[in-house]
């Protein structure tokens, strides 16, 4: 997010935002091929710009730096969101719009589909035949998110430009209200971490856990309060992720509102 904002402040023209996103995109796998390399040891440095497996790095006696995302690959896909805002602006009709959405997105999965059944390049992770089917097809669209590969990115960005067009067509109360979400995206994001962590630290006590038994499981990370083999049927995810909906929205729709009359505070399109 400061790398973007610096390149927006460097009134950088668009296609040359483009043209950055572009090569971290599409170019970020190749760093695949080094890391299956005989010998290859990553360090603080590979995983800040490439990989970011929430691993800890002690700089000092019992003080660690938690590298937590992918520096380079988040930011190359920041930048093309940055610009692809531009679709939505009023120079551009509803019409021209829908085309470049719809072009956009069937060319994603397109791409998707001819690079992950060839299996030459863009998820470090090689898809192969299971005992039936379905296995086979939840194998062939099982990419990495950390870091987000290219294929990844083509397969849910794709079917999200198409949803878009969809959505677009409807206007109502409900289309209305989520859409709060939408105008405060990363500050419900923020939100969210530390709520889903307290929840997580209720149901830990909750099972009868000690903190010292917290504090064991996570070993050098911040406390996890889970013990391995512990949690909750996917039913019971659904549930937490629609309570912590329901607990943000009233938070975000503040927010959406004090951002909305505060426009002239520069730090605010950045949250």
């Amino acid at each position: 997010m400061v790398i973007l904002g610096i390149l927006i402040r460097w009134k950088l023209p668009v296609i040359a935002l483009i043209s950055i996103s572009a090569i971290i995109l599409l170019g970020h796998n190749a760093l695949d091929f080094i890391e299956t390399t005989p010998g290859f040891s990553p360090n603080f440095w590979w995983d800040l710009l490439h990989t970011g497996y929430f691993k800890p790095y002690e700089f000092a006696p019992h003080h660690f730096v938690l590298l937590i995302y992918p520096f380079v690959p988040w930011t190359g896909l920041m930048i093309a969101g940055y610009c692809a805002g531009r679709v939505f602006s009023s120079a551009v009709t509803q019409e021209q719009r829908f085309r470049i959405l719809m072009y956009s997105g069937f060319a994603m999965i397109l791409v998707f589909g001819i690079l992950r059944f060839s299996n030459i390049y863009g998820d470090p992770i090689d898809w192969t035949s299971q005992s039936t089917y379905w296995k086979t097809f939840l194998n062939f669209i099982n990419v990495d998110k950390y870091p987000p590969s290219l294929l990844y990115l083509c397969i849910t960005l794709g079917p999200a430009m198409l949803l878009l067009i969809a959505m677009e067509k409807y206007s109502n109360a409900f289309t209305k209200q989520i859409s709060i979400f939408g105008r405060t995206a990363f500050f419900y994001y923020i939100l969210h971490l530390y709520l889903i962590h307290l929840l997580a630290s209720i149901a830990f006590f909750a099972r009868g856990h000690q903190l010292s038994e917290a504090i064991e499981s996570a070993k050098n990370l911040p406390f996890l309060f889970l013990i391995p083999g512990e949690g909750f049927e996917l039913w019971g995810v659904y549930v937490i992720w629609f309570l912590v909906l329901l607990i943000l929205f009233p938070i975000c729709k503040w927010y959406d509102v004090y951002k909305s009359r505060n426009k002239a505070k520069w730090w605010l399109r950045y949250l």
